[in-house]
């Protein structure tokens, strides 16, 4: 699976995924039901836990253990880049944190948004920071 973002571009998003994963996902659009309909209730604020398989080759390595922290960030709740560093052992890989957010294949149902600087501030998210606030804003209700 792989969550598309309206500042990306869509063709370049499939062609990466029918690259690295396969053509073949491409073809399968109904197996994409469930998380669309998980998305929906998300948005509508009936959910606030993702039940889908997630398929993560995409991520590799310290991406993907970044990956499995943003998953434990309670629904309405955030944790700054620094903690998820020093969570994961490795305190000085600030940086390394963002740059495994920025390549989140599943933005929303692995929450990089609800990773936010030291001082409170937003830092950078796929869709935009707007993006970013508004899902933040969401999760407050």
């Amino acid at each position: 699976m792989r969550i598309w973002s309206w500042c990306e571009d869509h063709d370049a998003v499939l062609a990466k995924l029918a690259r690295e994963v396969s053509p073949r996902i491409l073809r399968a659009p109904a197996r994409l039901d469930d998380v669309a309909r998980q998305l929906d209730e998300y948005f509508a604020i009936r959910r606030k836990v993702f039940d889908v398989p997630l398929d993560l080759r995409l991520a590799r390595g310290f991406r993907r253990n970044v990956l499995a922290y943003l998953s434990q960030i309670p629904y309405g709740q955030t944790a700054t880049y620094t903690e998820a560093a020093s969570c994961l052992g490795r305190p000085r890989t600030v940086r390394a944190v963002g740059g495994a957010c920025a390549a989140n294949p599943l933005p929303i149902v692995m929450p990089c948004h609800r990773l936010v600087r030291a001082d409170g501030s937003l830092a950078g998210y796929v869709g935009g920071l707007p993006a970013k606030r508004d899902l933040l804003r969401l999760e407050k209700h």
